[in-house]
């Protein structure tokens, strides 16, 4: 009979389905594991872990002992089929990542988009995200919000992706590994500018910490400290909205479209692009003209 234990006192597993579950594990502490997610990590057939290791510690908390077997993204090809065989012969598998959502920055899509293209059952078990917690903590903007993951290693590709979504209308969210996050901060406040932002660390364990700042402010803080411990999550805040385009602004941009176009062509598409009523951008390149 598949039971867990919360306390020390033993609890029957509730029923589940067949069919692929995505179950959300503690980030740090935990008390944060759902009781749908035990009953399902009881239940299953097989547990499809990124790292056994550290799901073996979650089932010996709670006294699960259902089979566990790594996939992660150097087996996933070659496991695909005969975990997708298993599916189809009606069994249950959960499959979780090291801590927190499945399918956040870790291979479990790739099983689950081959499951659901053979109209296999695909559920979820919701429960703690990092992403989600930083965010809520940051005390930022939360109403859009843009998961970029980890950037680029290299410091020329991570500047240019930095760059990429810089001018997104939301707060960002971001990983980074300790050892780099120094080196990120430097960018981001170099590229970014004067943004609010928060660097949170070791989420819902004993030494959670969350320090809040402008870019510019966290970048010294790290470099003169050096790195920190942990699992890291940097959440910044949005870019401030920019108020309606100045007179330089406008000039600036017909003058670039009056070098390839007609003024009337150059006037429509100045007047486009910055959002202007057609007869306010005529007006300046009229006064462009007698200028000229």
């Amino acid at each position: 009979m598949a039971h867990y234990l919360i306390r020390g006192e033993r609890f029957e597993a509730g029923p589940v389905e067949p069919g692929l579950h995505l179950v959300a594990t503690p980030i740090g502490n935990l008390r944060d594991i759902t009781i749908r997610a035990l009953d399902t990590l009881a239940r299953a057939d097989l547990i499809l872990a990124e790292d056994t290791r550290v799901t073996k510690v979650l089932l010996t908390h709670f006294g699960i002992a259902t089979h566990l077997h790594a996939y992660h993204e150097h087996n996933a090809a070659r496991e695909e089929a005969g975990l997708l065989a298993r599916l189809k012969a009606g069994e249950t598998l959960a499959l979780v990542s090291d801590a927190g959502t499945p399918m956040i920055s870790d291979p479990g899509h790739r099983l689950a988009r081959a499951a659901l293209a053979e109209g296999l059952p695909v559920t979820t078990e919701p429960g703690a995200s990092a992403v989600l917690t930083a965010l809520v903590l940051a005390g930022l903007p939360a109403e859009r919000f843009f998961f970029e993951g980890f950037l680029p290693a290299k410091a020329g590709e991570r500047r240019r992706r930095i760059q990429e979504i810089s001018g997104i209308p939301g707060t960002l969210v971001l990983f980074e590994a300790p050892h780099r996050v120094a080196e990120t901060m430097a960018d981001l406040s170099s590229l970014l500018g004067n943004r609010e932002a928060a660097l949170a660390r070791e989420l819902t364990k004993k030494f959670e910490t969350v320090r809040r700042g402008t870019l510019p402010d966290l970048a010294a803080a790290l470099a003169s400290e050096g790195p920190p411990k942990g699992e890291i999550v940097l959440v910044i805040g949005p870019p401030e909205a920019e108020g309606p385009p100045g007179e330089d602004r406008i000039d600036a941009a017909l003058k670039a479209a009056l070098e390839k176009h007609s003024q009337r062509d150059a006037v429509e598409i100045v007047a486009g692009e910055l959002g202007l009523k057609r007869r306010e951008v005529y007006a300046r390149a009229l006064r462009l003209s007698e200028k000229d």
